[in-house]
């Protein structure tokens, strides 16, 4: 049958076979059962949707029915439709980096039965113009990637995601998908109950990190010249490509002229490059071989590259859900690559002041939106420094007022563009961030998170096994 998973897989992927669990999903998913796949970063989620919407779109050719696909991630949306585009794939993305002509045209598109898969954000359904289009077509199937933001408890929240029982609702309850790379047992609970469903409606497939070729390990380290001498012994011992992450940008730089100095060449990658710079860097260390990039978390999405022999963290990360995703980039080729944690004590004072900074006390909450409430148009006028010299009473708030800024535009509190700052206030400030009570039970588990961290620095066990019970592998959660 032309239209079975394998052939399908075969025709548009060129795989002839699928991986453990892939197979199984697929399947279980087009029985018309619901799912929740948690699997590492690299381990084929995307494929678990894609090759049943396009077997649907051939079972079903002329019913107006697609595959809806709920991302938080624009970043990767181009690019996972371009790959589509290019395997022969009917796709396309609808988000806010569209402008009003080409967003229209999509709409118009969507409304005549064109796309066998739309990638959308979550946010996109605030949006009437897109839920009449929607209204117009069938949805077989849902996907929800990165499933982890639908809890609170996870380690990306997005507001939005919690509307996603209704919006299944207003689908007419399609068969859902739901992926992620990571997601501990109470995330994974949280994950189907705001989707609307019960446990037992929906079947938990894991696919843990059973992979032989990863060999985890933590070295205690004493300043900077002993971390410098760890990543130029693993530069030299590993020949290959490799990923060193810093939690600092000026950290980053520093390491980088100590690198120069040595002759060593490497690309440098983090959030304050210009986005052009940002693809450039990401382009060579896709397309050629052998480079070592030091980089922050911001390196990581699209991150697909078969050959990284060796992923270091030279700084402790913030949390499992981190580290987990970040050496799931290590050895996706099956070849033997190392993940070493660098761990100096010290560097958990950084850790602790980013917990800080990311969860504002709900009087900072409070003051902010009064202050936008009065001081609207100044804003609108000044920009970001001046609301910082006006909100903020010492030293290092700036990031609080960052991540205050991103909370309200995330709750549908103000709208427009936070860089530059340039907003309208949409509506009143959510009880969840006006109780410290509610702020104080997200403050508690980012510290358990770091805790647990901390706890897999110092095992003496086996490191796999301790990330397997962290996730809840070892168990039905």
């Amino acid at each position: 049958m032309t239209s079975s998973p394998p052939s399908i897989c075969k025709r548009y992927f060129g795989f002839d076979s699928f991986r453990p669990p892939q197979g199984e999903v697929i399947d279980h998913v087009l029985s018309g059962r619901h799912a929740l796949l948690i699997m590492p970063t690299g381990g084929g989620k995307s494929l678990c949707y894609q090759v049943p919407a396009l077997t649907l779109a051939d079972r079903k050719r002329g019913s107006g029915g697609m595959t809806l696909v709920i991302s938080p991630l624009i970043a990767l949306m181009k690019d996972q439709v371009d790959a589509l585009h290019d395997r022969g794939v009917d796709a396309t993305f609808i988000n806010s980096s569209l402008d009003r002509g080409q967003r229209l045209k999509r709409y118009e598109n969507v409304a005549k039965g064109k796309y066998d898969l739309l990638y959308v954000t979550p946010e996109r359904f605030r949006k009437p113009d897109f839920l009449d289009v929607l209204a117009k077509r069938q949805v077989h199937l849902l996907a929800v990637d990165e499933a982890h933001c639908i809890s609170e408890w996870g380690h990306d929240f997005r507001p939005d995601y919690t509307r996603l029982a209704h919006i299944r609702q207003t689908l007419g309850n399609p068969t859902t998908l739901a992926l992620t790379a990571t997601a501990t047992p109470e995330v994974q609970r949280d994950i189907v109950q705001q989707l609307g469903l019960e446990p037992g409606q929906v079947k938990r497939f894991h696919a843990g990190i059973e992979r032989p070729n990863l060999h985890l390990e933590v070295l205690d380290v004493w300043g900077d010249d002993d971390k410098l001498k760890c990543i130029t012994e693993v530069y030299r011992e590993h020949p290959g490509s490799g990923i060193v992450y810093f939690t600092l940008i000026k950290t980053l730089e520093h390491f980088s002229d100590r690198l120069l100095a040595l002759k060593i060449p490497h690309l440098i990658y983090h959030g304050l490059l210009d986005r052009q710079k940002r693809k450039s860097v990401q382009n060579r260390f896709m397309s050629e071989s052998g480079h070592l990039v030091l980089a922050t978390n911001a390196f990581g999405m699209g991150i697909d590259k078969e050959a990284i022999r060796y992923v270091l963290h030279a700084d402790i990360p913030g949390s499992m859900e981190s580290y987990y995703q970040e050496i799931g980039r290590a050895g996706r080729d099956g070849k033997d690559s190392i993940c070493r944690l660098l761990y100096d004590e010290r560097d958990l004072a950084t850790q602790m002041q980013f917990i800080e900074w990311e969860n504002p006390s709900a009087n900072f909450y409070q003051t902010l939106y009064h202050f936008i409430e009065r001081h609207l148009e100044k804003i609108n006028a000044f920009g970001l420094e001046w609301l910082e010299e006006q909100i903020h009473t010492r030293r290092n708030r700036g990031r609080q007022l960052d991540t205050s800024l991103a909370m309200l535009d995330r709750w549908g509190v103000i709208e427009g563009s936070l860089d530059p700052l340039q907003i309208e206030l949409t509506g009143p400030l959510p009880e969840r961030l006006a109780s410290q009570d509610h702020l104080d039970v997200k403050l508690k588990r980012d510290q358990q998170k770091l805790y647990a961290l901390l706890q897999y620095v110092k095992t003496k066990e086996d490191r796999k096994g301790f990330i397997h019970h962290y996730f809840g592998l070892d168990s039905e959660g």
